[in-house]
């Protein structure tokens, strides 16, 4: 599977994926580019595309495209290792044209003193 990773999406995640050919927005020369734009540009040279912007969904029409997509909580790394087993899941479930969302069903980071973190 071709995966590319939004600007925001931390590039480490990639380790997750060692069976899938993983790249970013930036690498492929697209950074900077407004959704619909960027959408346009994935659909059908890609398999998945891996965002953490909650809007995408609600500002773009996705129903005629062939891209699956995957939500992230959030870009912050400590709570996306956290969230692994979640995330290969979604990406391994992805259907063309799919849109999956990875919910933080772990109560958010913590801080040194183990309070609550806001994750975005």
């Amino acid at each position: 599977m071709r995966i590319v990773f939004d600007e925001n999406v931390p590039w480490p995640l990639r380790k997750f994926f060692p069976d899938h050919e993983v790249t970013t927005v930036q690498r492929e020369a697209l950074g900077g580019m407004e959704n619909g734009e960027l959408l346009n540009q994935l659909d059908g040279s890609f398999d998945l595309f891996i965002l953490c912007d909650k809007n995408l969904r609600y500002q773009q029409n996705l129903s005629s495209r062939v891209i699956a997509i995957v939500e992230l909580p959030t870009n912050r790394w400590p709570l996306l290792v956290k969230l692994q087993s979640e995330l290969v899941l979604a990406v391994n479930s992805a259907a063309p044209g799919s849109y999956a969302t990875v919910e933080d069903m772990t109560g958010g980071e913590q801080d040194a003193a183990g309070q609550s973190a806001p994750t975005d």
